[in-house]
């Protein structure tokens, strides 16, 4: 993703150490709760404590030009990730990034979306898939 940079939302944890306080849609690495230092330029530069949170990541495709498939195949979506009680958030109509503690059973949802994947109606990803890097 060169060149792109995502604003997270960060709570200060004390000495210098900030908390992740949203779930990251386009960042390698950081989830939910991970505790990251600043830069001086104000950018996360290192990834001090992980979470015991990971990201699952969710781009929603439309392999036909019906609109009404993209509503359909969210709602399946939203409706796993609901019932499993997980937190996500949406970035625009096409892009999901789900909270998944370690504590909470991801089965339904990752089952839906793997679902949707094989019908070419979405692709997923988890976030840690690579590590945390600043590009420098």
């Amino acid at each position: 993703m060169d060149g792109q940079k995502e604003q997270l939302w960060l709570e200060p944890a004390g000495d210098g150490v900030y908390s992740t306080a949203c779930i990251p849609f386009r960042t390698y690495g950081p989830a939910l709760g991970d505790r990251v230092c600043l830069s001086e330029n104000d950018e996360v530069s290192e990834a001090v404590e992980r979470s015991s949170h990971r990201v699952l990541r969710i781009m929603l495709l439309t392999p036909t030009p019906d609109p009404g498939r993209l509503v359909e195949t969210t709602d399946r979506i939203r409706a796993e990730i609901s019932a499993a009680g997980l937190l996500s958030e949406r970035s625009g109509d096409r892009h999901v990034a789900v909270d998944i503690p370690a504590d909470r059973d991801p089965s339904d949802p990752y089952a839906a979306v793997k679902r949707e994947a094989a019908a070419d109606r979405a692709f997923w990803e988890w976030a840690d898939a690579m590590p945390f890097s600043t590009g420098s």
